[in-house]
């Protein structure tokens, strides 16, 4: 992806850990032919001043990069260590050969081991041999919750929790990205201040053990007043029509393929 200007931030997925459709289920949303129905796992591309940097490689995360038109990208930043947010990470590998070097990889702690262990043949040593090529070039670069700089940004991790599960949350200029999320500690509301463009999780419309629920996104976007705020990490049980109708007009629920412009701004 050429960085042009303005630069975007693209939403490759926007539905929750099964996806939308979902196997085996005939759901009207399921059914659906409004393609903002059809919900791949969560991700997005961030379009910086140096490059593209994804956050989150989901499952899907090849088809999502073609889709967009993204033809490369130069790192990644994850927010937790599951299944729909990790499980794409060999698609990075065509990267490391078109850059010839590694990919970096930014995480915490228990999401660098989960990943290692994940994907335990591209960090053997000594690599194995077959062929040029056939593992991923990476590198892993360890973040708490100081700020860092990636691609000419600074992005500022926001410390969020799933369920149990500490996970990160990342601000950069005035937009904010929070998936998977059911709780945000008090030492993080003010990191979310001021914001133009507020994505955060929105399953459902009834509660869930460990994502925000449509009532209580808005409530988080009601206390931060960020000028639009966009909901992701959707299931099938929002169609998204219908409950586009029922938001106030600076909420929208996001969908695969949307793109948001990014204004330079203070981080």
């Amino acid at each position: 992806m050429a960085v042009t200007d303005p630069r975007h931030l693209v939403f490759l997925g926007t539905g929750t850990s099964v996806g939308v459709p979902m196997i085996g289920c005939h759901c009207e949303v399921c059914v659906s032919n409004d393609p903002r129905n059809q919900r791949t796992r969560c991700g997005v591309a961030v379009e910086a001043p140096e490059g593209t940097f994804l956050i989150d490689t989901p499952p899907e995360l090849r088809l999502q990069l073609i889709r967009e038109h993204i033809d490369l990208a130069h790192a990644a930043v994850f927010t937790h260590d599951h299944a729909d947010h990790i499980f794409g990470l060999d698609d990075l590998r065509l990267f490391g050969q078109y850059l010839d070097k590694e990919i970096p990889l930014y995480c915490e702690e228990d999401v660098e081991q989960q990943i290692r262990r994940a994907y335990h043949y591209a960090f053997a040593s000594p690599r194995p041999s077959a062929h040029k090529g056939a593992t991923p070039r990476l590198r892993f670069e360890r973040i708490g919750t100081e700020p860092f700089s990636l691609l000419g940004t600074t992005l500022i991790p926001i410390r969020l929790h799933h369920g149990q599960l500490p996970v990160l949350g990342f601000r950069f200029g005035n937009v904010a990205y929070c998936t998977d999320v059911n709780d945000i500690p008090d030492s993080s509301w003010p990191l979310l201040e001021g914001l133009d463009v507020l994505i955060i999780d929105a399953l459902r419309e009834r509660p869930h053990p460990t994502h925000f629920s449509v009532e209580q996104s808005l409530a988080v976007v009601e206390r931060l007043q960020p000028r639009q705020a966009y909901f992701t990490h959707v299931s099938h049980h929002l169609d998204h029509q219908t409950v586009t109708d029922q938001l106030p007009g600076h909420v929208a629920l996001a969908y695969d393929g949307l793109r948001i412009p990014l204004h330079p701004g203070p981080a």
